[in-house]
């Protein structure tokens, strides 16, 4: 009687730890309560929670966080980037641009040395070192040259070229992708440095006629 009893202690074992090996990895086998110290909680993007078993497998992978709704903007410690920017695309929006939009840096050597570093890298091509629309995109290349900063351009608004960075306008495309709203102002910063540096030259000039005129 014992012997027989001992043998279906060792069957009983063998299949209790025979049940035990299963080929799911996220499966320890059969477990007691398993609720009470595993948590059915749902991950972030997958629910491996309460639908995880072999019945409902198509359920394992079911997105469990939704959707942001249609327009959300995502908010990082640099809410000028952030933020959308809403002026249309426009003759219109290129005009209110000029009328509304102020940079957000001070036009100080520091921002004006940034902006011409970048000025250098996306711009020179063709607007040239000093903004005179002579790069070698022009020169050499024989198309048609921008307006120079110091002359048809010497009066242009911060507003329309942060929107026609923004955009593009004519034979310039859109610079939104390479340079991000804070990179495009410093642009802006140091084109009204080159203005103002025609601005300077245009004056030093008439002063001189004025001068041998006298």
């Amino acid at each position: 009687m014992r012997n027989a009893f001992e043998k279906i202690v060792v069957v009983v074992m063998t299949l209790f730890a025979l049940s035990s090996c299963v080929r799911q990895e996220q499966s320890p086998g059969y477990e007691y309560m398993p609720d009470m110290y595993r948590s059915p909680a749902v991950e972030a993007y997958v629910d491996y929670g309460e639908v995880r078993d072999t019945i409902r497998d198509p359920y394992n992978m079911t997105l469990s966080a939704r959707k942001p709704v249609a327009g959300t903007v995502p908010m990082t410690s640099n809410v000028m980037n952030d933020m959308p920017y809403m002026i249309p695309n426009t003759q219109e929006g290129y005009q209110i641009a000029g009328a509304v939009l102020k940079s957000p840096f001070p036009q100080n050597e520091e921002y004006v040395q940034m902006g011409k570093e970048i000025f250098t890298s996306f711009c020179v091509q063709c607007h040239g070192a000093e903004g005179l629309g002579n790069g070698p995109v022009v020169e050499n290349g024989g198309h048609p040259a921008p307006q120079a900063y110091n002359g048809p351009l010497s009066e242009l608004p911060e507003g329309k070229m942060f929107h026609t960075l923004t955009y593009g306008k004519g034979a310039m495309g859109s610079h939104a992708s390479q340079l991000t709203k804070a990179e495009r102002w410093k642009v802006v910063a140091y084109v009204k440095h080159l203005q103002k540096l025609g601005q300077e030259e245009e004056e030093e000039k008439t002063e001189e006629t004025s001068d041998i005129k006298g």
